[in-house]
């Protein structure tokens, strides 16, 4: 499996020293798939790769460190926009703080928090700046604003941009409820415009978007991101892990942060550090541990994804967990009617 590879590679680079053509070929394709390629590209600067390879890490380099500088330049259009500071989740948060997670990380949408009372006002002054709604639907529209975390995404008409506008971190219909109050009042300054989460917010924010919400889409950038979270702010703390599981506790994410942390030490080689008091932390392996990896790692040799039964189960278990099962029936059937499918 390609997916597989991948995980090798970036756990130990010096992997790459025994890849015929093949290898490379399905190395590459799976790095592409899971928009890890500029990941891929910095941890292998050092190494021999062929020489056909070598134009293909380059440009990927380059293409992260563009996309780095985009993103950037799009959080201070929206601290502009807002006349204020934003909090910046995800990616373009790596980045803006300089952390490892952010080095060769493809950055999409520009994801910010803000306190839900101040969300008109942001929606009227984004779109007096140039950003407008995405989704036309109705329905799409009031699903968004009723039940979801975030305002419906916007994109900005001129630099082909979209930005998510978050209140909280997950729908209002999932069971944990995260204290954003705490998260907002707790976030930490890396300019005069830009925020960030405190470190154990911001890995409970990743587990929760990649466990508690979705379906494990591209989920093995996010465990990366999460290794590489982890691995950094254990350095600057040694008690690190027991303030980031008292924290997820508090936040009614401990089991989904618990599993991050044991997947992350399964593939990636996460240090972890077993806890009995005040907090107990067992990275022992769990039985479901194994569909999740499974998941994760569903890609062929041409990076193509696999495993198609497995997908669609947790594509219904990502919207399981956002809301009852009576709304859930009612969802899916409006969906399937209006012709989405899942992929």
């Amino acid at each position: 499996m390609s997916a597989a590879l991948l995980v090798s590679v970036l756990r130990d680079p010096d992997v790459v020293s025994a890849l015929d053509g093949a290898g490379w070929n399905a190395l590459i394709a799976a790095a592409r798939a899971e928009r890890l390629i500029g990941t891929l590209a910095l941890a292998l600067d050092e190494r021999c790769v062929p020489e056909s390879v070598r134009p293909i890490l380059a440009d990927a380099r380059l293409d992260a460190a563009r996309e780095a500088r985009q993103a950037l330049w799009e959080a201070d259009r929206a601290a502009e926009a807002l006349g204020e500071p934003v909090l910046l989740l995800k990616g373009t948060a790596y980045a803006a703080a300089g952390l490892k997670a952010g080095e060769g990380r493809f950055i999409g949408d520009l994801d910010i928090l803000l306190p839900q009372n101040e969300l008109s006002q942001a929606e009227d002054r984004l779109i007096a700046a140039g950003w407008e709604w995405v989704k036309e639907d109705a329905y799409d529209d009031a699903y968004y604003r009723q039940w979801m975390h975030e305002l419906p995404p916007m994109i900005h008409r001129e630099r082909d941009r979209m930005i998510d506008v978050h209140h909280t971190i997950l729908p209002l219909t999932a069971r944990p409820t995260p204290d954003v109050e705490v998260m907002l009042a707790d976030a930490v300054p890396v300019t005069d415009r830009l925020m960030v989460l405190a470190p154990e917010d911001m890995i409970c924010h990743s587990a929760a978007h990649l466990f508690a919400d979705g379906d494990l889409a591209g989920g093995l950038r996010n465990l990366w991101d999460i290794h590489c979270l982890c691995c950094q702010f254990r350095e600057r703390t040694p008690d690190f892990d027991l303030a980031l599981l008292k924290r997820a506790a508090e936040h009614q994410l401990y089991a989904v942060v618990l599993r991050a942390l044991r997947l992350a030490h399964g593939l990636f080689g996460s240090p972890v550090r077993q806890l009995r008091a005040p907090i107990q932390a067992d990275y022992c392996p769990r039985w479901s541990d194994r569909l999740f990896i499974a998941r994760l790692l569903a890609r062929d040799g041409w990076g193509r994804e696999t495993r198609k039964l497995l997908r669609f189960a947790f594509y219904v278990r990502s919207h399981w967990l956002r809301m009852p099962p009576l709304m859930l029936a009612r969802h899916l059937l409006t969906k399937w009617r209006k012709g989405h499918r899942p992929a």
